[in-house]
């Protein structure tokens, strides 16, 4: 690693030019967009620092190289010749990983065995030995991207993915990614202050984020990083950033201006759980309501949430009805407020009975999505 590393993000598509402006705050040069990420530039520290505090990354990922290819022949001998002896200890496990956009060879499995044997074989031929493969919990993933005619090799720095804060032991039914739900905070335009609310919350993942924004904890600070395992790792630059991120934690704030509510108290058993979990059950306050029912917790704030629909656990006929009774509890206890939905269902809008102002593509794993704005202004509706 130098002090011009080149890295990718990937993250939720969708949240690319939210992820520009973290990783931009987090003092990264060179950060462009693609479709499903950001590239950028940094030393070690930016590298580091992109683990410890982005919220809206998956994964950070080191360049190693690119090539062009036209067969597997050229992807072996270019994973080959980079030095992975240098890289990381053969008593670590490895795992590879091979991803393509328009490629065209065949078997992307044949491809993985091609670019395993080659960082295998590397080490063969210079200490005798070669590292154990393990699929589950690797030491060390190596990717490989391809698209039609050229390759990159990349070093994952994260380990586990990054949308894993340590934090979330209980769950609820159908529960968003944590860096999902911080992307959707932070489209929300929500500053710390301002009164924030979770209606459905379920397990908590979506107010939990808000509330460590609110604190200033760092999504990393509970976790470890597959960084940690490589050559290279400088323990004091580290100790040195975890320390930095500690002393900007607000641990003296007593007021309460994060909120959830779920109709299932199970799940708000679960939501206390993890907030306590992630250092916030003081600033955020779940309790057990109906959103139907509940009223606002201030006269104006921020909602963002992620109403049940037809994949989850609910039956087209109840959330036929659910929807329109949604909107009006919205119409009738969140004037004042703006609301922010996601869902995979286009017709949300009319189905309850308000116009959305604004729409923002977002994926939620593999579903299309859209995050839908309203602007709940007393006495507006259809």
């Amino acid at each position: 690693m130098t002090a011009s590393n080149r890295y990718f993000a990937p993250c939720p598509r969708g949240l690319e030019e939210t992820l520009v402006v973290e990783l931009s705050r987090l003092g990264a040069s060179r950060v462009k967009a693609v479709p499903g990420g950001v590239g950028f530039g940094g030393d070690l520290a930016v590298g580091y620092r992109a683990n410890l505090e982005s919220r809206v990354a998956s994964r950070v990922l080191l360049s190693l190289g690119d090539a062009r290819y036209a067969n597997e022949h050229d992807i072996y001998a270019f994973v080959k010749s980079i030095d992975w002896p240098a890289l990381f200890s053969v008593e670590r496990t490895l795992r590879v990983d091979v991803s393509a956009i328009r490629s065209p060879l065949r078997s992307l499995e044949f491809v993985t065995l091609r670019v395993k044997d080659a960082v295998c074989d590397r080490f063969r031929e210079k200490q005798g030995v070669r590292p154990s493969v393990d699929t589950v919990m690797p030491d060390v993933r190596v990717q490989l991207f391809l698209t039609a005619d050229a390759m990159t090799v990349y070093l994952d720095l994260s380990g586990d993915p990054l949308f894993k804060r340590g934090w979330r032991e209980a769950s609820g039914d159908a529960p968003l990614r944590e860096n999902l739900a911080a992307g959707m905070v932070a489209l929300s335009g929500w500053q710390p202050g301002t009164p924030f609310i979770d209606p459905m919350c379920g397990s908590g993942t979506i107010a939990i984020e808000a509330a460590q924004m609110m604190l200033g904890i760092a999504p990393g600070l509970g976790r470890g990083f597959g960084f940690e395992r490589l050559h290279g790792f400088d323990a004091g630059l580290w100790k040195h950033l975890l320390d930095d991120a500690g002393q900007r934690v607000d641990r003296g704030r007593r007021q309460v201006a994060v909120f959830g509510s779920d109709r299932e108290g199970s799940s708000v058993v679960a939501a206390r759980a993890n907030a306590a979990r992630a250092g916030v059950d003081r600033a955020v306050q779940f309790e057990v309501a109906d959103v139907r029912r509940r009223e606002a917790p201030a006269a104006a704030g921020i909602l963002v949430s992620n109403p049940p629909y037809g994949v989850r656990m609910e039956s087209r006929e109840s959330l036929e009805l659910f929807y329109p009774q949604l909107g009006a509890a919205l119409k009738a206890s969140f004037a004042g407020w703006t609301a922010y939905l996601i869902s995979p269902e286009m017709k949300l809008p009319g189905q309850l009975g308000l116009k959305a102002s604004k729409r923002t593509v977002l994926f939620n794993g593999a579903i299309e999505c859209r995050l839908f704005e309203f602007r709940m202004v007393a006495g507006a509706h259809r």
